[in-house]
């Protein structure tokens, strides 16, 4: 069974999920991704969410804020053993409904252009790619999107 958590960044499990997708990010981009680990920096977010399956911690994601209206999607990552179960979708869902609730209006993220997957799972849940925005600017790995809260 898998059940959802909101929780902060000082959870023990988020922070042991985030090495875990770091590690990804290293083996899927090599030296390329020392330019993004500043961007990754986790200092406190009171909003994020941990999927669990049978208890087990799968996935996270977190977002902040980025104007008054918007959030940022961050560190999006489920386990490799548990992939393919909808968790990813389910914790997005979560950060959208719990953005809504504090008031804001859309969502906007970064992935980079190997995360096929990930491309694939904002697509298909109504975001639109779109400049690349702030820090991602210049960077041509980045893929940038966005979505209406509703």
């Amino acid at each position: 069974m898998i059940s959802l958590k909101r929780d902060n960044s000082s959870n023990p499990e988020f922070r042991k999920l985030i090495l875990q997708l770091d590690s990804d990010l290293n083996g899927r981009y090599g030296k390329d991704q020392a330019e993004y680990d500043k961007y990754n920096m986790i200092d406190y977010i009171e909003t994020v969410v941990i999927a669990y399956f049978d208890d087990i911690a799968a996935g996270c994601g977190c977002f902040k804020n980025y104007d008054e209206k918007t959030i940022e999607i961050k560190r999006m990552f489920v386990k490799p053993e548990f992939r393919g179960k909808g968790i990813s979708k389910m914790i997005l869902k979560e950060l959208e409904n719990w953005g809504r609730q504090l008031g804001y209006t859309k969502a906007i993220l970064e992935t980079g252009n190997r995360q096929t997957e990930a491309i694939g799972l904002y697509e298909k849940n109504g975001y639109m790619r779109i400049k690349n925005f702030g820090q991602y600017a210049n960077m041509p790995l980045s893929i940038c999107m966005e979505k209406i809260l509703q």
